[in-house]
């Protein structure tokens, strides 16, 4: 499918800047997002006809299925209950619209599809000159956590460690050997990690081990001694370095004290009231396991619980501080199917061609699953799905890695058949 040079060279823009300023322009990503959504629809009206447009969300239909989950939920919720809440449909209505965004993004050459690797990077790069150089006076403390105007600490630290991530992820496609290139993305790495750091989101330093294991997987270090050898004492390393810091070592003892305090009765620390509202929604599964009690109602039913001394007044919040707790809560089964539909879909196809000997593909793939489980692991100690800049980033990623193994396996099919045809025929002799 042909497309206008114009339209390819704005999407792959685009694509590049919506990751780029995703913590440092409020609302970026999402003019980026919605410009790219308003190519994709004028595409889709184009080629509505065209035959094949259309058939990636067959191909791939648990991403489409998973995408379109909650808001096709939440919207039979509220026709059930008899409420309209419009609000609960705009962070997830992202994924939806990821959709055509995806229909577009997978008939673009390959290449084109790759500058969201330097996107990624230059988003950590950015975020990470940003906190060297706009700290408050004393530095960036416990008191003070960095973060920006738009955001809290824990998603804006998350964040920031999945782009410094996804600057090395990436890098699996651009050519690793060039040293200019590996200097470009280990340095993202490092302001991306360092960001991370300052804001000390420990819920998300979880999520480190599982990014190491999938670059070990997608970089061969644990098929070679010598590989295996220099990557663990490279991580033996960094770790020690890491957790022998002051900050580091006193988020860890926090939540040892937490834990402390409550065996002692007192039970208004972050851990303590983070497990009170965790149990206060397996509480409100219990009355009621199917539909839940309606999304976007949590703080109404606790607000109630509290009221009836059910629960402390001060874990009374719009959220459970994680996913599926959230979702539990509010959704019932019928919301963890829909959660865990999710997870699949964002997951199972960047799982199916991770060993790939192609390196484009190969490297989307661990983009990808660091994306989705980055996502879950996130997930267990917030509610993720929740602020906007960070669906709209988490669909346009998924989308776009997606779609480079798309394009990149239809390259390569392109690419045998041309040989196959150019391959001259050796003449038959009849006996």
């Amino acid at each position: 499918m042909i497309f206008a040079p114009s339209l390819v060279w704005l999407s792959t823009v685009l694509l590049f800047l919506a990751p780029a300023v995703n913590l440092v322009w409020r609302g970026g990503t999402g003019y980026c997002f919605f410009a790219m959504l308003a190519l994709a629809l004028g595409a889709a009206v184009v080629n509505r006809r065209t035959p094949g447009y259309f058939s990636g969300l067959r191909t791939y239909r648990w991403f489409t299925a998973g995408m379109l989950a909650f808001v096709v939920t939440i919207g039979v919720q509220q026709l059930l209950f008899g409420y309209w809440m419009p609000r609960q449909f705009d962070a997830l209505s992202r994924f939806v619209l990821a959709l055509p965004v995806f229909l577009l993004l997978r008939q673009l050459p390959s290449r084109h599809l790759r500058m969201v690797g330097w996107g990624c990077a230059a988003g950590a790069l950015a975020v990470g000159i940003w906190a060297m150089t706009d700290q408050p006076p004393g530095g960036w403390t416990d008191a003070s956590r960095l973060s920006n105007s738009y955001t809290n600490a824990i998603p804006f630290g998350d964040t920031a460690l999945l782009l410094a991530f996804l600057s090395v992820f990436t890098l699996g496609w651009d050519k690793p050997r060039d040293w200019r290139v590996l200097a470009v993305r280990l340095l993202a790495l490092v302001a991306g990690g360092y960001t991370s750091y300052l804001s000390g989101t420990r819920g998300g330093w979880l999520a480190v081990p599982v990014f190491v294991v999938l670059l070990g997987m997608q970089y061969h270090w644990f098929v070679h001694r010598k590989r295996l050898l220099v990557a663990t004492l490279a991580i033996a390393v960094v770790a020690g370095a890491l957790l022998s810091t002051e900050r580091v070592q006193k988020r860890i003892t926090e939540v040892t004290t937490d834990f402390s305090m409550m065996h002692q009765g007192e039970e208004y620390t972050s851990v303590g009231l983070r497990l009170q509202l965790w149990n206060a929604s397996g509480q409100i599964f219990e009355h009621h396991p199917i539909f839940g009690i309606g999304k976007g109602r949590l703080v109404d039913e606790l607000g109630l619980m509290a009221k009836r001394g059910e629960v402390k007044p001060e874990i009374v919040n719009e959220r459970a501080h994680s996913d599926f707790f959230s979702t539990l809560a509010e959704m019932g089964a019928i919301g963890v199917g829909c959660l865990l539909l999710f997870y699949f879909g964002i997951s199972v196809y960047f799982w199916r061609y991770r060993l790939s000997s192609d390196p484009a593909i190969r490297a989307a793939s661990h983009a990808g699953l660091a994306v989705a489980t980055s996502t879950v692991i996130f997930g267990l100690t917030i509610d993720v799905l929740v602020p906007i800049m960070v669906t709209v980033l988490l669909s346009l990623l998924v989308a776009a890695f997606l779609a480079v193994i798309d394009a990149r396996k239809r390259e390569l099919a392109a690419a045998r058949a041309g040989v196959a045809q150019a391959t001259p025929q050796t003449p038959r002799v009849e006996a």
